[in-house]
């Protein structure tokens, strides 16, 4: 694991600020940051789930790592040779990607492909609609965030189960007791809560966190 940068670990301090709470959840919040950090680091992605508001939950992520969050994140800066090959390729159009483009933090969330999730719960096993595109697209290297208030919902639990199998580092998103994919997941972070609304209010600060961390990482000073 590579040591990420102070003012990284901050967002983890800052969060427990505002969610005393989450104090008792502050190791595993530690290493889901670094986890994380370091697959982005060594040029792997992020494949997330969930149902319901979990659902939307890693939609949500998806969209504050694909783009800027807070910072800019200006391709000119931190991805030059893209800029170099647009002037090259297509000089008229270099300065519009400049202007609206920004760099990515790879990340796929499971819950959107709606034409594969229902032709494959129509013809196959409704269950493995997560654990088919992990099996799909998932490679050695990569983390999965499984997200489930319950930590007992089918369909994550198979796509757990696959994503270990094939060597992705699986990492839980879950409520007090953890269900089965507390002991599924390479680790896992159990908000103190046990109904589902209430501990998807937990979850929604904590991938805030999670995302404003990573692009400090790579995108602040």
């Amino acid at each position: 694991m590579i040591i990420i940068k102070d003012s990284t670990n901050k967002k983890i301090d800052e969060l427990i600020e505002r969610y005393p709470a989450l104090e008792i959840c502050r190791a595993d919040l530690i290493t889901m940051t670094d986890k994380i950090c370091d697959c982005f680091r060594a040029g792997h992605k992020l494949i997330t789930c969930g149902n319901g508001g979990s659902a939307a939950d890693s939609m949500h992520i998806v969209g504050e790592l694909m783009k800027g969050f807070i910072l800019p994140r200006k391709i000119e800066e931190f991805k030059p040779d893209f800029v170099r090959r647009a002037k090259e390729l297509f000089p008229s159009d270099v300065n519009y990607f400049k202007a609206y483009l920004q760099c990515a933090l790879p990340a796929v969330s499971l819950v959107g492909e709606t034409a594969l999730t229902t032709a494959f719960s129509n013809d196959n096993a409704p269950a493995l609609v997560f654990a088919q595109q992990i099996f799909g697209i998932g490679q050695a290297g990569d983390v999965f965030l499984a997200i489930s208030t319950s930590g007992n919902s089918d369909n994550v639990i198979y796509a757990a189960e696959v994503a270990k199998i094939m060597g992705l580092t699986t990492i839980a998103m879950t409520g007090r007791r953890g269900g089965r994919l507390k002991h599924l997941s390479d680790f896992a972070v159990c908000v103190p809560a046990d109904s589902s609304h209430e501990i998807q209010e937990y979850h929604l600060p904590i991938y805030h966190m999670l995302c404003l961390a990573a692009e400090n990482e790579f995108f602040g000073e």
